[in-house]
């Protein structure tokens, strides 16, 4: 059977207000914005994130995707880029979280687990209470230079799912999609939301025919029993 509610759609990378555009005619229900990273694509400047977020239409959601771990400096950049949500790419401590909550009343957060094994299960159940959702991704925060997201690789979806059961909170499944493979991520994980970034670009720049392919990908999810 068709799902009732296909999963919600964040197009990440977002560099320009012409790809927010694209993204959001094709259907994306959510942008990426990328601030300053220690690797992957899309970064933009914290003015270009406020210029772009500032004119995305409502219900369009505007994540902030942010690699700092201290509260009162993610609170003061997101007071100059005013995005709906929050996308905490690193590790965030609780007290940490905590603060955030205080400090940003309204504004949701999301945290980013790198999906690595079985400790990405405990990680996800500490962070999950003081937060609104959580998202899957495939990076690996132990390298030298951090990677925290756009890494064009999948992860192990069986431990995504287990993940999504034991956390209790919204889940969005990132790393690799694409439109050869999003029917099976989405039946193996069933997230409520998807996060796309290289899997619907060429050469670096939001492709029209892959955003296009994917929707109509994900239109046709079938989950059986």
């Amino acid at each position: 059977m068709r799902l009732p509610h296909l999963p919600f759609v964040k197009v990440c990378c977002i560099s320009s207000l012409e790809e927010a555009e694209l993204a959001i005619a094709c259907g994306a229900s959510a942008l990426g914005l990328v601030s300053e990273m220690p690797s992957g694509p899309g970064v933009i400047s914290d003015d270009l994130i406020a210029e772009i977020a500032a004119q995305v239409p409502p219900p369009v959601a505007t994540f902030l995707l942010t690699c700092r771990q201290e509260a009162e400096e993610i609170i003061a950049q997101h007071r100059h880029c005013r995005t709906s949500t929050i996308q905490l790419v690193d590790e965030v401590p609780v007290a940490q979280l905590k603060r955030l909550r205080a400090g940003l009343p309204g504004i949701k957060l999301v945290q980013v687990i790198h999906v690595t094994g079985p400790e990405s299960l405990e990680e996800a159940q500490v962070s999950a209470p003081f937060v609104d959702a959580l998202l899957l991704d495939s990076g690996n925060r132990s390298l030298a230079v951090k990677e925290l997201g756009g890494t064009g690789r999948t992860h192990d979806w069986s431990l995504s799912r287990k993940i999504r059961e034991a956390a209790g909170k919204p889940l969005f499944l990132a790393g690799g999609l694409r439109p050869e493979n999003i029917a099976e991520a989405v039946s193996s994980v069933r997230p409520f939301g998807i996060d796309l970034c290289s899997g619907v670009r060429t050469g670096g720049r939001l492709d029209p025919g892959k955003l296009a392919r994917f929707f109509e990908a994900l239109g046709g999810v079938d989950l059986e029993a």
